[in-house]
C-alpha cells in the first residue's frame, strides 16, 4: 500500500488538474442534485420497536387524525391586557384560524364527528369539570390570570415526514396573524423543524483550527491546503447527504455529526500529510515532488488506517439494530471515506499547484544541515537526528523526560484524575431534550416556562394514551377508563382527545403533574402501563401510551440495553486492531484501558455540565437537561475511532525509533518528541472544531459539540500525551513483546511505511537550492 501511495502523491502533484477536475465534476453533480431535490431534513427521534413507537405506528392505521405530530404554540397577552380583552381575543383567533388553515395541519372545525365520539365525550364531560368560561375554543386553553393562552394542533403525520419548511410557516402564519395586536408568539420546542446547522460558533471553531494550522507549519499558504483539503472531503459528504435526504429519513443531527467529525479528522489527516512532505523538504533535502511522494507512502499510509479505524467503529453501529443510529453511522462514515480520499488525492494535487513555495527561502534557511534529521535507517542514541530534534522541540523533550523519569508517579494519577472526572457519570440521567433545555431567552425556553408557569409543568409534555378493541368500546367502559386515570397518583389533568368513527379507538390525553424529563412522570408511564392488564380485564380494552415522555423513556431504555454490547464490540476491535498495526499486547490493552478511561471522563464532564449545571455560566448556558439518549453509544464509537489515531500516529514513532536501534526509554522520548507536536495541534484542532458547536442553539447539538472537545481534550493529552509514555517507559522493550507463534501468523501492516523508506533511502532526490 506505501508504494501505491507514493507513486498516487506523485502523480497527483505531477498533473494536479487532472485528479481537481475529477473531484470538481463531483461537487458539480452533488449541486446540481441539490438544485433538482431540495433537501428534506427531520428533527424528530424515532426508534421502531418501542412501545411508544408501536403506539403511534397503530394509531395511524386505527385513527390517522390523531397520530400526527402535535403542534404547541403559547400567546402571551401584553403587558397590562388579558387574553380575553377585545382586542387580543381577535388576534388571537386570527392566529389560532391561520393556523388551522396550514397545509397539514389538522382544522378540528372540518372534521365530522363520529355518534360514538358525541356520546362519549358527552358521558365524560358530566365527570369533569367544567371548561373555563372564557375559553374562546375547546382547543385553547387559558391560564387562571387570562395573560396566557395555550394552543393545541395536530399535523396529519408526524412532524419528521413533513415537507421541508411545513413547521417555520406554520409558525409564520401565526405570528403574522397577530399583526399589531403585541400579543407574544412562543412555539414549543416540538416547533423546530432543522437546527441552524453552521453558526458563529463553528465558524470561530475552524478559525481556531486555522490559526493552529498556521503556527504548525509557519506558513499561510500551507495552512490553507488542509482546509481546503478538509471542506472538500466534508462537503462532498454532507452535500451527499443532503441530496438523498428527499428519499431517505435523515435527522439533522446526521448531518452535523457528519460535519463536525468530517472537518476534524480532515484538517488533522491533511495536516498529518503536509507535516511530513515539509518536514522531508527540509531536513532530508528533497524537492516538493518527491517530498510528497514519499508523504502520501508514509503519512498517508497512516492516515489510511487511521481513517479505516474511525469508519470501523462509526459501521460498528449498525449491530445495535437501531435504524437511526444506522443512518448517522453510515452518512458520518461515508463523510471519513471522502475525506480520507480527498487527502491523499485532491490534497497532493494543491500540493502540486503549490510547488516549491511550500516551504519558502527562509524557512529551508533555517533548516541548517546540522538541524536536520538522518536520513531513514537505523540510529542510535548521540546521532544529530537525536539532538537536532531535541534542540527544535525543547518543550516537548522536556515533557518527554519528566513523564519517563516519574512514570511510576505519573501513570496513577493520570488514571485518578480521569476516574475523578468520570464520577459523576454515576448519576447520568438518559433522556430527550425539551423546552427546558434551551437557553433564556429563546422562543422554546419562553414557552417553556409560560406554559409551566401558568398551567403546569406536565402541560409541556402531555402523555398520549389510546385504548382500543375490536368490538365498538362501550361508553360505560370508556367513562371507567377516564376515572381510572383520573385516579392515579401523578395525573394532573385527562381529556378525551377523539374516537374513531367505528368506535373501537379512543384517544386520551394525560396530563402529568410534572415535567417530561422528571423521574416522576417516567414512574406514571410505568404505572399506566402495568395497569394495562387491570384496564383489559374490567374495561375490556387495550391500553397503549406513547407521548414525549413515554417516547424519552423507551428510547433511553432500548439504547441503554444495547450500549454493553456495542462497548464489548468495540473493545474487541480495539485490541484485535492495535494487535495487528503494533506486533505486541501490553500496547494494544494499555491502549484500550485508556480509551475506556476516556469515554467514562466524558460522560462524567457532559453530565456535570448539562445535568448538574457546572460551569454553564462559562459556557454561556443557563439550562440543565438529562444527557440525550442517542449521545454515549455515538461518543464512544467516534471518541474511538479518534483516540485510536492518536495512539497510532503517537506509539508509531515510538515503534519507528525502536526498530531503527533505540530502546527502553531512549525509544519512548523519541518517538514523543518526533510525534507529540503534530499530535497536540491536531487535538487543538479537533476540540476547536467540536467545541464551535457548543454555541448553537440547539440542545442536542450543544451537547454532542461540548462531549466530543470533552473527550479528544481527556484522551489526547491526558491519556495518549501523558498515561501512554508513562507506561511505556514502565512497561521497556517488553512493551514490543508478542509470542513467536502468534507473531509468525499476524501479517506485517507496515503503517509507517518503513519498507518504502528503505527501498527508497539509496535514491534520495538531488537537493534543493537554497
Amino acid at each position: 500500500m506505501s508504494t501505491l501511495l507514493y507513486r498516487i502523491g506523485k502523480a497527483a502533484y505531477a498533473r494536479p488538474w487532472r485528479f481537481l477536475a475529477a473531484w470538481l465534476l463531483v461537487v458539480a453533480a452533488i449541486a446540481g442534485s441539490l438544485t433538482v431535490f431540495p433537501m428534506h431534513l427531520g428533527n424528530a427521534i424515532r426508534i421502531d420497536g418501542t412501545p411508544a413507537q408501536q403506539v403511534i405506528d397503530d394509531l395511524a392505521e386505527r385513527l390517522p387524525d390523531a397520530s400526527g405530530g402535535q403542534g404547541l404554540i403559547a400567546f402571551q397577552a401584553p403587558d397590562g391586557s388579558r387574553i380575553d380583552d377585545p382586542a387580543v381575543q381577535q388576534a388571537l383567533l386570527a392566529a389560532v384560524d391561520a393556523v388551522h388553515h396550514s397545509p397539514h395541519v389538522i382544522d378540528p372545525t372540518a372534521i365530522e364527528t363520529g355518534q360514538p365520539l358525541l356520546q362519549a365525550a358527552a358521558a365524560i364531560a358530566q365527570l369533569a369539570a367544567a371548561p373555563a368560561a372564557n375559553s374562546p375554543a375547546p382547543w385553547i386553553l387559558l391560564s387562571a390570570d387570562g395573560t396566557v393562552a395555550l394552543f393545541t394542533f395536530q399535523f396529519d403525520v408526524q412532524t419528521f415526514e413533513l415537507p421541508s419548511g411545513t413547521i417555520d410557516r406554520t409558525v409564520e402564519a401565526a405570528s403574522a396573524a397577530v399583526g399589531g395586536s403585541g400579543l407574544g408568539v412562543y412555539p414549543s420546542s416540538s416547533m423546530i423543524e432543522v437546527p441552524e446547522v453552521v453558526g458563529a460558533g463553528e465558524i470561530i471553531g475552524v478559525l481556531v483550527a486555522a490559526a493552529v494550522l498556521v503556527v504548525t507549519l509557519g506558513s499561510l499558504l500551507a495552512a490553507g491546503l488542509p482546509l481546503l483539503s478538509a471542506l472538500l472531503g466534508v462537503g462532498t459528504g454532507v452535500g451527499g447527504t443532503l441530496a438523498v435526504s428527499h428519499v431517505l429519513q435523515i435527522h439533522s443531527l446526521t448531518v452535523v455529526l457528519a460535519l463536525m467529525l468530517g472537518l476534524a479528522v480532515g484538517i488533522d489527516y491533511a495536516l498529518f500529510i503536509v507535516n511530513r512532505q515539509r518536514r522531508l523538504i527540509l531536513d532530508r533535502r528533497l524537492s516538493a515532488h518527491e517530498a510528497t511522494g514519499r508523504a502520501l507512502g508514509t503519512a498517508g499510509n497512516a492516515v489510511l488506517f487511521a481513517g479505516a479505524t474511525v469508519v470501523i467503529a462509526l459501521v460498528a453501529l449498525l449491530v445495535v439494530g437501531i435504524q437511526l443510529l444506522t443512518t448517522m453511522a453510515l452518512v458520518a462514515a461515508a463523510t471519513v471515506i471522502l475525506v480520507v480520499l480527498a487527502s491523499l488525492t485532491f490534497l497532493p494535487a494543491l500540493l502540486g499547484l503549490a510547488g516549491e513555495r511550500i516551504c519558502g527561502p527562509r524557512t529551508r534557511q533555517a533548516a541548517l544541515p546540522g538541524e536536520a534529521e538522518a536520513p531513514a535507517g537505523p540510529t542510535t542514541p548521540g546521532e544529530p537526528d537525536a539532538r537536532g530534534t531535541a534542540a527544535r522541540r525543547p518543550v516537548a523533550a522536556r515533557w518527554a523526560g519528566l513523564l519517563t523519569r516519574r512514570r511510576y508517579l505519573v501513570a496513577p494519577i493520570a488514571v485518578l484524575v480521569a476516574v475523578v472526572l468520570a464520577v459523576p457519570a454515576w448519576d447520568m440521567r438518559l433522556g430527550l431534550p425539551s423546552g427546558e433545555a434551551y437557553d433564556s431567552g429563546t422562543p422554546q425556553r419562553t414557552s417553556y416556562e409560560l406554559v409551566r408557569d401558568r398551567f403546569g409543568d406536565g402541560f409541556n409534555g402531555p402523555l398520549v394514551v389510546t385504548a382500543s378493541a375490536e368490538n365498538p368500546i362501550d361508553v360505560a367502559d370508556l367513562t371507567g377508563l377516564y376515572q381510572d386515570l383520573t385516579g392515579i397518583d401523578g395525573v394532573a389533568a385527562v381529556g378525551l382527545a377523539g374516537m374513531d368513527a367505528a368506535g373501537r379507538t379512543a384517544v386520551f390525553s394525560v396530563v402529568p403533574a410534572t415535567g417530561p424529563n422528571d423521574e416522576r412522570t417516567a414512574d406514571l408511564v410505568q404505572t399506566i402501563r402495568d395497569a394495562g392488564a387491570g384496564f383489559t380485564a374490567q374495561r375490556h380494552v387495550t391500553v397503549g401510551v406513547t407521548g414525549f415522555a413515554a417516547l424519552a423513556i423507551d428510547i433511553s431504555e432500548r439504547l441503554g440495553d444495547v450500549l454493553p454490547a456495542y462497548v464489548s464490540v468495540v473493545l474487541i476491535l480495539s485490541l484485535i486492531v492495535l494487535l495487528l498495526v503494533f506486533r505486541s499486547i501490553l500496547v494494544p490493552v494499555s491502549a484500550t484501558l485508556g480509551f475506556l478511561l476516556s469515554v467514562a471522563a466524558t460522560l462524567g464532564v457532559t453530565t456535570a455540565v448539562f445535568q448538574w449545571g457546572w460551569l454553564q455560566g462559562v459556557l454561556g448556558m443557563d439550562a440543565t437537561t438529562p444527557v440525550l439518549s442517542l449521545l454515549p453509544i455515538i461518543a464512544t464509537g467516534v471518541l474511538y475511532g479518534l483516540a485510536m489515531d492518536y495512539q497510532v500516529f503517537l506509539v508509531s514513532s515510538m515503534r519507528e525509533a525502536r526498530v531503527h536501534g533505540r530502546h527502553g526509554t531512549d525509544a519512548v522520548v523519541h518517538g514523543f518528541t518526533q510525534a507529540s507536536r503534530v499530535v497536540v495541534a491536531a487535538a487543538v484542532i479537533m476540540t476547536a472544531v467540536f467545541a464551535g458547536f457548543v454555541f448553537n442553539a440547539d440542545p442536542m447539538i450543544k451537547q454532542f459539540g461540548l462531549a466530543l472537545a470533552a473527550g479528544i481534550l481527556v484522551d489526547a493529552f491526558l491519556i495518549r500525551l501523558t498515561l501512554v509514555p508513562a507506561l511505556m517507559a514502565a512497561f521497556g522493550d517488553r512493551a514490543w513483546n508478542l509470542p513467536g507463534a502468534l507473531g509468525r501468523r499476524l501479517p506485517d501492516l507496515d503503517i509507517e511505511g518503513d519498507r518504502l523508506s528503505a527501498h527508497l533511502a539509496d535514491h534520495d532526490a538531488v537537493p534543493v537550492p537554497v
